[in-house]
């Protein structure tokens, strides 16, 4: 990847590009904000990424997820995801762990030394609790993105401890649970301090009832997973 890695080096010397070449970050959950989060470190240059995702591409993921094109609907996300960056950049080592988090698997995740950083990217609650208690109570460098549907703003992004957020139902109930399992809240989130839109009925399924689903726009989700990139890369450049 020595070309494409031009603007880089020009940005952080060779010492830089040695050190993000080095450097295992996991990113856990693949949608909008995991995927874009995964191709930017992937474009700066880190050494190596393991992917974990359960899910597979869907047309309701074509509106924001960068993997997502008629070309991958029905496809694994851990798949589409290391093809694409594979194709980015042919030097990169990719993990695929086509899985689903539970309590094990997120203790093994903050007790490998091997990796130095993780990117929650979860929807679920109850899976984000256990993957940010564990890496905090073992002290393993993590990012977690609370919520970005039901937003338009993109100026109201921010990247702030836990306990600082404003304006977030999920981190309010992120802290609850937090708090329940005795995990610290000095971790950085990527969060937004707009108010959030409030969701408009939407039949999701052509059974059912209609209810109220958030919504989403194309470019918050990544912004987002870039956000959390740029967190990622200076913390590992200063490590």
């Amino acid at each position: 990847m020595a070309g494409s890695c031009a603007r880089t080096e020009i940005l952080l010397g060779q010492q830089g590009l040695a050190r993000l070449a080095e450097s295992h970050v996991v990113v856990v959950g693949l949608g909008g904000v995991g995927g874009a989060c995964a191709e930017s470190l992937c474009r700066a240059g880190v050494g190596t990424l393991t992917l974990i995702d359960f899910d597979i591409i869907e047309t309701t993921d074509l509106n924001r997820q960068v993997i997502a094109l008629h070309s991958t609907l029905g496809l694994k996300k851990v798949d589409a995801l290391a093809d694409r960056l594979n194709d980015i950049n042919p030097d990169i080592i990719i993990i695929k762990r086509d899985e689903l988090i539970d309590r094990e698997k997120a203790q093994l995740i903050a007790l490998n030394e091997d990796y130095h950083f993780v990117a929650d990217c979860i929807d679920s609650i109850a899976y984000k609790t256990i993957l940010i208690g564990s890496c905090t109570k073992s002290n393993k460098m993590i990012i977690s993105s609370m919520g970005a549907g039901g937003r338009l703003d993109p100026t109201q992004v921010k990247i702030s401890r836990m306990d600082k957020t404003q304006n977030c139902a999920l981190a309010r109930e992120m802290r609850k649970q937090l708090r329940n399992i005795r995990a610290s809240m000095k971790f950085p989130v990527v969060h937004s301090t707009e108010l959030p839109i409030k969701a408009l009925p939407h039949k999701a399924a052509p059974v059912g009832r209609p209810r109220a689903v958030n919504g989403a726009i194309s470019y918050m989700p990544n912004i987002f997973g870039l956000m959390m990139a740029g967190h990622i890369i200076q913390s590992l450049l200063k490590s």
